[in-house]
């Protein structure tokens, strides 16, 4: 039993077919899989089924631990909101057939007020209930207003549900200007999942995109000094590799999933 659960995040090998990066994860020896909701409702589109879906997962001896993402939930304008609840209602049903735990809560670009928004993802758990799914509240280091691992867990805080979790990731939480040590400001069972990656040193951390991550081990983020926080903090969930590299996306899929499990596992081994 690994001592944190190696997932694939299908970011990381685009546009590789979903079926595919099913099996891909399989055979490179994951435990896990973290899938996108945008392309698993393509993957139904072209004539492919949720039950096809989940019984691939299964044959491949993979669990999802989390799906990505609910968008819109902290609009303002009536119609707009119920439009956004009405997507979040689909992507949570998405989730429950694929028997994940997780749904990541996506912030908006702008600021919001945090009490305001603690209450609306106090609603997006209730909705999740019924569901059996726990929405994750995220933070993006490159927005606005929701871009650290405080103003995450002031969200998840006010919503005053014991339920309530939030998504850690390496590269939000430099981006955003923050520090390794942040990760402390929480319990580890109050994380729902852990997006890990590596950032270059050029450009500098606050001029960077999601397209900088690169491959554990060729940037220059801290991971030992991440892992031993995690540690420190009891968290003991999935680590999902997540990244958006497009050198990546051109190479061969097995081949970037096996390199990227095998220096999850060497990290994590220290």
């Amino acid at each position: 039993m690994n001592e944190f659960p190696l997932c694939l995040n299908t970011s990381t090998i685009r546009p590789t077919p979903l079926l595919e990066k099913v099996r891909i994860a399989g055979a490179a020896g994951y435990d896990a899989i973290e899938p996108w909701n945008d392309e698993v409702a393509d993957h139904v589109q072209r004539g492919g089924s949720l039950g096809e879906l989940k019984r691939a997962i299964d044959d491949a001896g993979l669990k999802v631990v989390s799906m990505i993402a609910l968008h819109g939930w902290t609009k303002s304008e009536p119609d707009a909101y119920a439009r956004a609840l009405d997507d979040c209602r689909r992507r949570f049903d998405q989730a429950a057939a694929l028997g994940s735990p997780y749904i990541v809560a996506s912030p908006p670009q702008q600021v919001v007020n945090l009490e305001r928004t603690g209450r609306r993802y106090a609603d997006l758990l209730r909705m999740g209930r019924q569901y059996g799914v726990v929405p994750a509240m995220e933070f993006l280091g490159f927005v606005d207003g929701v871009r650290s691992m405080a103003a995450a867990w002031s969200i998840a805080a006010g919503s005053g549900d014991s339920s309530a979790r939030v998504v850690g990731d390496v590269f939000h939480l430099l981006r955003g200007g923050g520090r390794v040590e942040d990760l402390g400001l929480i319990d580890g069972d109050r994380m729902a999942i852990f997006h890990i990656n590596d950032l270059p040193n050029h450009p500098t951390f606050i001029e960077q995109t999601d397209a900088d991550r690169v491959m554990l081990g060729e940037g220059v983020a801290d991971l030992p000094r991440v892992m031993a926080q995690l540690r420190l903090i009891g968290y003991r969930g999935p680590i999902s590799l997540e990244l958006f590299n497009v050198d990546l996306w051109n190479a061969d899929p097995l081949e970037v999933a096996q390199r990227g499990i095998d220096r999850l596992r060497s990290l994590i081994e220290g």
